[in-house]
């Protein structure tokens, strides 16, 4: 691969590096609502128990969580292409073995082992991004990083469709093979290797431990909360092990030389905002994915693939307009468009609390496109605000905060719609009338538009609006090297002029 590098200009140089971020970015996304039309077919192949079915979406939605700060971490040390790389060969390893699973074991294994897979490459994505493009196209960049995981959650049930219908459900695994491989090629033939050279290579063991247990028990907990009973020992201890662990993970990275969480970041308004942000749109977003796809299917009575294709203008908004919001963000900078999308995701969720038994498509479509516009305008320009309010050098731990914080929110998304369910129509969905489950769906939607309302709130309050003209490489021009570089950068990513 090096000896065609010269091909590669250093201006576009981060466009080559952007598509290959991209390219492994709808490899991991995908996975993530692909498997979900297929377990049908999965269960009678492979004669899996309900609990063996959750626990193949479930086993990577967990290893997915818990490793993603730890994996940005990790790239940040020892080297953000080579972790990445690392990661799409245990993906598509796991792939491989998942579309040879004998039994439901093997499969829920597998996808446990897809999830670390994930959790190294998805914070390496955004990392390398950071590195390859200057703060002032970031949000361009950002953009089309956002419209590609959007259209990658989007068509994921129609390809699971497709390939469980025509060809197997094994195909969805195997799907993901020469994807990886291309990722592969490309990267060796485009990304430039990036690491943080202000600390060592040392890994903080213990901190890497107690996070992992900590948020296992929290991620655990929301997932099984509804089935097991929020009431339940088992929840409670999952709950209470979870606040103990976070604490002893805050207690030990206060003490060790180089933590795997840097706390300061958090000081900083524009990053704490951001991830704030991040958790609250995907408590909005991946809640009414869930339910309503239930809704079309189990009311309104579309195949899966049927629903799967209505989800579709949602996505292509927010395909279509993201790159717009990052480049507006990049000129006008990200609080009032996070702010401005988040109300309008709060408006579609509320027309979405109106919902009839026998609502049409078409009266549910405006609701579909607000929501679209809303996590368009907001994705973006939050990723952007976070990762420009960090050194770059840091921009591995900061990416892996920051996804870690979108699977937890969405995680609570999905529990907390989920037992205002319970709590309406019981713990099976099939004993309920149509018009309860309408009912308790309404609710569910009143509650995540009211959550989405407080982000346009902290949204507006916590990140700062952009006002000096200055960008990042002409502070470090104008001051001298040291602490007041580092102060002239961060000041300018937080959007405050510099003297």
């Amino acid at each position: 691969m090096t000896r065609y590098r010269h091909l590669i200009t250093e201006d576009n140089r981060k466009w080559w590096t952007l598509g290959a971020m991209c390219f492994a970015l709808f490899m991991i996304m995908l996975d993530n609502t692909v498997v979900n039309v297929a377990l049908p077919s999965i269960q009678r192949d492979l004669d899996a128990s309900i609990s063996g079915l959750e626990w193949t979406v479930n086993g990577y939605t967990l290893s997915f969580a818990v490793l993603l700060a730890t994996g940005g971490r990790l790239g940040d040390i020892f080297g953000r292409r080579r972790m990445f790389l690392f990661g799409v060969v245990i993906f598509a390893l796991s792939s491989a073995t998942a579309g040879f699973a004998a039994s439901p074991t093997d499969l829920v294994a597998s996808r446990v082992v897809q999830g670390v897979g994930a959790a190294l490459m998805m914070p390496a994505t955004l990392s390398i991004i950071t590195d390859a493009f200057p703060p002032s196209e970031r949000g361009k960049a950002m953009g089309m990083w956002a419209g590609v995981s959007a259209l990658a959650l989007a068509v994921g049930p129609v390809v699971g469709g497709l390939l469980t219908e025509h060809v197997s459900w094994r195909a969805i695994f195997y799907l993901n093979i020469p994807v990886a491989i291309g990722a592969v090629t490309a990267s060796l033939f485009a990304v430039r290797e990036s690491r943080d050279d202000t600390v060592g290579r040392e890994v903080d063991f213990a901190g890497v431990v107690v996070l992992t247990a900590a948020l296992t028990a929290l991620i655990l907990a929301l997932v099984e909360g509804n089935e097991w009973g929020w009431g339940s020992t088992e929840i409670v201890a999952l709950l209470i092990g979870a606040a103990v662990g976070l604490a002893a993970f805050a207690v030990i990275e206060l003490r060790v030389r180089v933590p795997m969480v840097e706390f300061r970041f958090f000081s900083n308004r524009n990053f704490l905002g951001a991830v704030v942000v991040a958790a609250i749109v995907s408590f909005s977003m991946l809640g009414v994915f869930f339910f309503l796809a239930l809704y079309m299917q189990d009311i309104l009575r579309y195949s899966p693939l049927e629903a799967g294709v209505r989800f579709l203008p949602s996505t292509l908004m927010i395909v279509g307009i993201a790159p717009l919001a990052g480049r507006l963000a990049d000129r006008f900078g990200p609080r009032w468009l996070i702010a401005a999308g988040l109300v309008v995701v709060s408006a579609s969720l509320y027309s979405f609390s109106g919902i009839a038994v026998d609502s049409t498509y078409l009266e549910l479509l405006p609701g579909f496109m607000l929501l679209g516009i809303g996590i368009a305008l907001t994705m973006s320009p939050m990723t952007s605000a976070a990762m420009n309010a960090v050194p770059v050098e840091k921009a591995g731990i900061a990416s892996g905060v920051l996804s870690m914080f979108r699977m937890v929110g969405g995680s609570l998304g999905v529990a907390v719609t989920g037992a205002i369910f319970q709590g309406a129509v019981g713990t099976s969905f099939a004993d309920a009338s149509p018009q309860e489950f309408v009912d308790a769906l309404g609710h569910a939607m009143s509650v995540c538009a009211v959550v989405a309302l407080a982000g346009a709130v902290v949204g507006a309050a916590a990140i700062r609006a952009r006002r000096d003209p200055l960008s990042v490489e002409a502070v470090e021009a104008a001051v001298s090297p040291g602490g007041e570089e580092l102060a002239g950068r961060e000041a300018v990513a937080a959007g405050e002029p510099v003297a």
